[in-house]
């Protein structure tokens, strides 16, 4: 325990502050490179390098109260969980994002941090056009961002909508430019309303693909089957004389497994597709 301590007196803890849809999210890895800080704590996340080691994000709670203890870390487990992932990974430095000094200053209180020893502020980074267009982007559109790359956080988003963020930023000449990925998600809590996707449009996704798969011949049967971190989807097919089955199912599971991803926002936890039958054109009689 005395090691732990040791070890916790010993991290260097930055804090970024700007009220909600300002775009601090946006601007954390930025903020976390010019200070060389490896690990960044956003919204119930605990990221490093760029990868979720740790949480879940707070923006998955259904409600703005929901999103607020989860960002504090108010449940013991969710406390738990991110300080296991620290005293393992042991940073020398981390950055806090929060709405106010009390927020961070909370959160460093609850993960057993010290206190924060620079508060770096929105106005700091942003000029006041970036802030408005970042506010009304969050109002309108109901986009939030999260900095880590899409596909670091989709399996935990399954059933949001999700768009990749590439941000390209030159320092100077004779200096390496800034590159990174973010991800912007509509919460459950969005301004926009709630969405749901039946098992029929599952259905209705890959009839349409068979259709345009030359070596499947029809559709017997499907199944869906859906599950927090995604749909397993189950299929029976008739395969096409004179076509390879393996690699017509292939082929086939490739392309619907990527166009239902991209269509439903769904992740696609398991697609198995059987062939149970093969179809024989008959020859016209002459």
């Amino acid at each position: 325990m005395i090691l732990e301590e040791i070890f916790n007196s010993k991290i260097k803890v930055y804090a970024f502050v700007g009220p909600s849809g300002k775009g601090k999210s946006y601007r954390a890895q930025m903020v976390a490179s010019e200070k060389d800080i490896k690990f960044i704590i956003d919204d119930g996340l605990l990221i490093m390098d760029n990868k979720v080691i740790a949480g879940e994000s707070a923006k998955k709670a259904p409600t703005k109260v929901g999103t607020v203890k989860h960002a504090l870390f108010y449940e013991k487990e969710e406390r738990d969980n991110i300080i296991k992932a620290l005293r393992k990974y042991r940073p020398q430095s981390i950055l806090i994002l929060g709405t106010s000094d009390g927020m961070v200053k909370k959160i460093a209180a609850n993960l057993e941090l010290p206190e924060i020893s620079e508060t770096i502020y929105i106005t700091d980074v942003a000029t006041e056009q970036e802030m408005e267009t970042a506010r009304r982007i969050r109002v309108t559109e109901g986009k939030h961002v999260i900095p880590v790359p899409t596909f670091e956080i989709k399996k935990d988003f399954s059933g949001y909508l999700l768009d990749p963020l590439q941000i390209f930023k030159s320092k100077g000449k004779g200096e390496k430019p800034y590159v990174s990925e973010k991800s912007i998600i509509r919460p459950t809590f969005s301004y926009l309303g709630n969405f749901t996707i039946s098992d029929t449009v599952f259905r209705q996704i890959l009839e349409y693909l068979a259709v345009q798969t030359p070596a499947i011949y029809k559709i017997l049967k499907t199944r869906v089957e859906n599950y927090g971190e995604g749909a397993k989807l189950y299929m029976e097919v008739t395969i096409m004389y004179g076509y390879n089955v393996v690699d017509g199912i292939k082929e086939f599971k490739k392309k619907a497994r990527k166009e239902i991803e991209k269509l439903t926002a769904m992740n696609v936890v398991n697609l198995e597709v059987v062939a149970k039958n093969i179809y024989v054109p008959q020859e016209e009689e002459k």
